[in-house]
């Protein structure tokens, strides 16, 4: 059966499946499939470490009845197994209690499968790709990171991954709609061994298409670079100094605000954003944004995970924070509208998930902000989750390299960077340019806070 042959009849199934369950006596269903394959290849020391490849299929059906609900999920795609299954569902409803804020989203929210935008989700060639290809890779990764300097002799491995799929989603009040996308993945981690101490850092590319995909030699040779900057690192005295993210951990900062800026978590009064629509809480360097509609990009989607229309959303807008991100839950308790940013699997929920999440990029070489500080650090890990996403306070262990009259002077670790989420977001006085859609959904340029206090020696 052809991929396309397949996809219409998942969605007749799903279609189905939604009508047999309001014959049984829902008010509304929703159910939704997901199929595919997923590959995977791991190499150390230039062998095999472990080798998969799988395909799969689900559906997870929700089903609605005056204010109860209730999801359950299967594998068995037979009709007379899914009908004793949706019955068992309404059975397991009534049991639960009311909830006003449940349901399916407003009709004219959803979208309209015949006019989505093509986004370039799915590219056929990644299917075409000989094993020994993908192997190869990742062993050329690897190798590339070894040969960058004699003092890497260990790897934590590299990896080789793929995936493609199908997601289809149908509900009761007319929508079916169906996507199939696909992502390829490559990464590597060396290792160091100096002085008795190991170091080991990483980096990967990841995209829709396997063009996109940077060369194995260009990912095991950054990953070699960054490992030997972490050599022999040193502990700062206690004080505060500038800092500046790379684009990795300044895309964990603007992780760090949507879930801030999440209705999840509005609604639940667990974020120090809560009351702050409209406010100012950033520089007025700083605009967020979550767009689905970025053709090839790996967040983008023509609908969410409960059939609304994909859109365009401006969370912070020069610094003022302009909407929270919603599901239609959490829309509904917070007294508005979906944005659209509704993200389950077949066994969970609707909750609020980013699509293409990205800080928009300024005008700045990262050379510059570097440049621009006298003393202070460079971060290019952290780890933890000290983030009390309440009051906003922010205290993380980290690791990088200290700057000295604008220049990388040495590398520094086991410290902690500790400050508050309102003073970081309103102290970013640069936005570097360095921004590339293969490091992930989530991205964000290099960043300049003006200080920060960071724990060392």
């Amino acid at each position: 059966m052809s991929d396309q042959n397949q996809d219409r009849q998942y969605a007749d199934l799903a279609a189905e499946v939604v009508r047999r369950a309001q014959k049984l006596g829902a008010d509304h269903a929703e159910a939704m499939i997901t199929s595919g394959s997923d590959f995977s290849v791991s190499v150390r020391m230039g062998e095999i470490d472990t080798l998969s490849e799988a395909t799969s299929k689900a559906m997870g059906i929700r089903v609605f009845k005056g204010k109860k609900k209730f999801l359950s999920y299967t594998s068995d795609f037979d009709l007379d197994s899914i009908e004793r299954f949706v019955r068992e569902s309404l059975a397991l409803a009534e049991l639960t209690g009311d909830d006003d804020a449940s349901g399916l989203p407003a009709p004219e929210e959803l979208a309209d499968p015949a006019t989505a935008p093509d986004l370039a989700l799915y590219d056929p060639a990644i299917e075409t790709i000989p094993t020994e290809k993908r192997v190869a890779m990742a062993l050329a990764a690897e190798k590339a990171a070894f040969d960058f300097d004699p003092r890497i002799t260990n790897s934590s491995g590299a990896d080789f991954s793929s995936s493609e799929g199908t997601t289809v989603l149908a509900n009761s009040l007319g929508f079916t709609g169906a996507y199939r996308e696909s992502s390829v993945g490559l990464s590597v981690a060396p290792v160091v061994d100096a002085g008795g101490k190991k170091q080991t850092d990483y980096w990967f590319s990841r995209s829709r298409r396997v063009a996109d995909l940077a060369p194995p030699e260009e990912v095991g040779r950054e990953a070699a670079r960054r490992v030997l900057r972490r050599l022999d690192p040193t502990k700062p005295a206690t004080r505060a100094v500038p800092i500046v993210l790379d684009p990795l951990m300044a895309a964990g900062l603007v992780r760090m605000l949507f879930r801030a800026a999440s209705g999840d978590m509005v609604w639940r009064k667990q974020t120090f954003l809560a009351d702050r629509l409209g406010q100012t809480i950033a520089s007025d360097l700083v605009t967020i944004v979550d767009d689905p509609l970025r053709p090839g990009d790996l967040g983008s989607r023509p609908f969410d995970a409960e059939g609304v229309r994909s859109r365009k959303n401006v969370i912070v807008e020069r610094g003022v924070l302009r909407q929270f991100l919603t599901s239609t839950y959490s829309a509904r308790r917070l007294g508005g509208r979906s944005t659209g940013n509704a993200s389950r699997g077949v066994s969970s929920e609707p909750e609020v998930g980013p699509s293409n999440l990205y800080l928009e990029p300024g005008p700045h070489d990262p050379e510059e902000l570097i440049a621009s500080v006298a003393d202070g650090l460079y971060v290019t890990s952290m780890m933890g989750f000290g983030v009390n996403m309440v009051k906003g306070d922010f205290s993380r262990g980290a690791a990088g390299l200290w700057i000295e009259n604008g220049k990388l002077a040495h590398p520094v670790a086991e410290i902690t960077v500790a400050g508050n989420m309102n003073d970081i977001l309103k102290g970013i006085v640069m936005v570097g340019n360095d921004i590339h859609h293969t490091w992930g959904s989530v991205r964000a340029p290099s960043l300049k806070i003006a200080t920060l206090t960071v724990s060392g020696a």
